[in-house]
């Protein structure tokens, strides 16, 4: 099974920088967008329910911001649109496709580099999710959850990595509770689990030659559940291109779908 998920910053925007046109040679079974800053109504054009897909969208109340997107070559048993806070499903931040046991989920958490207020809006996020991520990992699902985490976990995951110990997504609260999800909670960071190398990253700055020197940020995860961590096969980080202020991260699993 292979699994692709991509933060478009704008699926819009990253559609007219070919996403869709290099979409269909990458054989992917489930593909998890995030940030697509677009009401459904709005993607009316056919590429937006690309072919061989069924194609879901949750979107944010406000025009232009967050929301999230799954495209599945097999149809869902069930897609679980939001996790029941409004606040949080407002912005359009989960998104959860099902497939017998199997849960795909694309999920976009909060920045919160913008305000003191938007910082505080993702620690109380962080501290409802926790609690219901460790009774998903025991409630006899397998997950994959893909999507834009917003937090870099180890020095190794950014290139300035001491310039931004005080900057939102390297703050220590956040680093550690990361240590929490892939520590006492069980769940794994699928990409570290086959590539430990430094300077692998997700996200690079528009400012400055962020892009050009590989000044970046890994804060797009593939989190498994205890019960697929053998399962990893292999990751890759696709660059060669560029679709948006992210890159997909593609990885394929021994997991039937």
């Amino acid at each position: 099974m292979r699994i692709i998920t991509f933060n478009a910053n704008g699926i819009r925007s990253a559609a007219n920088k070919g996403f869709f046109d290099w979409l269909p040679g990458q054989q992917a079974d489930v593909v998890c967008i995030q940030e697509t800053k677009a009401q459904e109504h709005q993607l009316k054009d056919a590429m937006f329910r690309p072919d061989g897909f069924h194609s879901y969208y949750h979107d944010a109340q406000k025009k232009g911001y967050s929301g999230v997107a799954l495209y599945c070559k097999r149809e869902p048993d069930d897609v679980i649109t939001g996790l029941g806070w409004p606040d949080v499903d407002a912005e359009g931040r989960y998104l959860e496709a099902r497939f017998g046991k199997l849960s795909v989920v694309s999920l976009y958490v909060q920045s919160g580099s913008s305000s003191e207020q938007r910082q505080q809006v993702k620690f109380d996020f962080l501290d409802r999710f926790l609690p219901r991520l460790r009774d998903m990992a025991r409630d006899g699902r397998d997950y994959v959850i893909c999507g834009d985490w917003n937090i870099a976990h180890k020095e190794v995951d950014l290139k300035n990595w001491r310039g931004n110990r005080k900057n939102s997504g390297f703050l220590p609260e956040e680093r550690a509770w990361l240590d929490e999800l892939f520590g006492p909670a069980g769940w794994v960071d699928a990409f570290r689990e086959v590539d430990p190398r430094e300077e692998q990253y997700t996200w690079w700055s528009n400012r400055g030659q962020a892009w050009a020197k590989n000044v970046g940020w890994r804060i797009d995860y593939q989190v498994l559940s205890p019960s697929l961590k053998a399962r990893t096969r292999s990751a890759s980080i696709y660059k060669d291109q560029r679709f948006s202020d992210h890159a997909p991260l593609i990885m394929d699993y021994d997991i039937d779908l």
